[in-house]
C-alpha cells in the first residue's frame, strides 16, 4: 500500500485549470480499484492518494499519466507500508495482492 503526497509547485489557479483532468484520473483508478481514498490537503498545498494493489513502479507509470504531473503542477512524494492493524470492518479495503 502507498500514500501519495501532492505537493503544488504552481499557484492554485493554474491547478484549477486542469482540476477537471486531474479529478478524470482519479475516477479511472478508483474504477479499477487502485486508488482506496483520496482529497485535498488542509490547508490547501496539495493532495493524498491512498493506493493499493500495484507495484512501486506500476504505481509510478500511473502516476507518470496525471495531469498535475505532466503539466509540472504538482511534486510527489510515495510513502510505501505495510498495515498491520486495522479498524473493525476496514481490513477488507485496505488489504489487496499486487
Amino acid at each position: 500500500m502507498f500514500v501519495v503526497l501532492l505537493n503544488y509547485v504552481q499557484p492554485i489557479a493554474q491547478v484549477e485549470r486542469h482540476l477537471e483532468a486531474h479529478r478524470a484520473f482519479l475516477d479511472r483508478h478508483f474504477a479499477a480499484g487502485r486508488f482506496v481514498a483520496s482529497g485535498a490537503q488542509v490547508p490547501r498545498i496539495g493532495g493524498v492518494i491512498l493506493v493499493r494493489g500495484m507495484s512501486r513502479q506500476q504505481l509510478d507509470d500511473v502516476l507518470a499519466e496525471d495531469p498535475f504531473h505532466r503539466e509540472r503542477l504538482a511534486q510527489y512524494q510515495v510513502i510505501e507500508f505495510n498495515p498491520t492493524k486495522f479498524a473493525t470492518g476496514a481490513e477488507a479495503v485496505f488489504v489487496s495482492s499486487v
